[in-house]
Parts: C-alpha cells; structure tokens; sequence
C-alpha cells in the first residue's frame, strides 16, 4: 500500500453527516436519539475539548481519512466540519 490511505467512497454531504453523527453517538451516547441539526456546535451539545477531539478522530478513523487539525481550526460547526471532510475526500 505504499503507506497511502485509501480513501472511502463518500457520495454526499449528507453521508458524512450521517457518519459525523455516529460519531458524536459513539463518543457521547446520551445523544442517541438527537435530531441532529446541520449547523449546531459540538460545544452547544455538551462535548468538551476532548469529546470534540474524539469525535474528529473516530469520524476520520472511519472514512479513512487525515485531516491535520490546523486545517479544522476554523470549523464553527457540524456544517463547517462537513464541508471540510467533503472537501478532503473529492480532492
């Protein structure tokens, strides 16, 4: 494999979101049952810096993907994160 990532077939935003959301479920399973809204903030939902971290990891560790966190530093909310992920994958 030549150390390279293969990347995962991502089709649409709202796949990744659908991940994202798992994630969030995973790392904090009191929010199984959420209706997620598309620009809601980690924060706004309870998730402290490393829930936030772990979510990013988990989200990334599942599309196969790496992201260094400089470039996630002006992500707002699960839109911004989204849009960054989407971005990565069809590069």
């Amino acid at each position: 494999m030549n150390g390279r990532m293969i990347k995962m077939v991502v089709k649409s935003k709202e796949e990744i979101f659908n991940i994202v959301k798992e994630s969030i479920c995973e790392i904090m399973p009191e929010l199984e049952g959420h209706e997620f809204n598309i620009n809601e903030k980690l924060v706004d939902l309870g998730a402290n810096s490393v829930d936030r971290a772990d979510i990013v990891m988990t989200t990334m560790e599942t599309l196969n993907l790496d992201i260094p966190r400089v470039e996630l530093a002006g992500v707002n909310n699960l839109s911004g994160l989204v849009d960054k992920i989407f971005e990565k994958l069809n590069k």
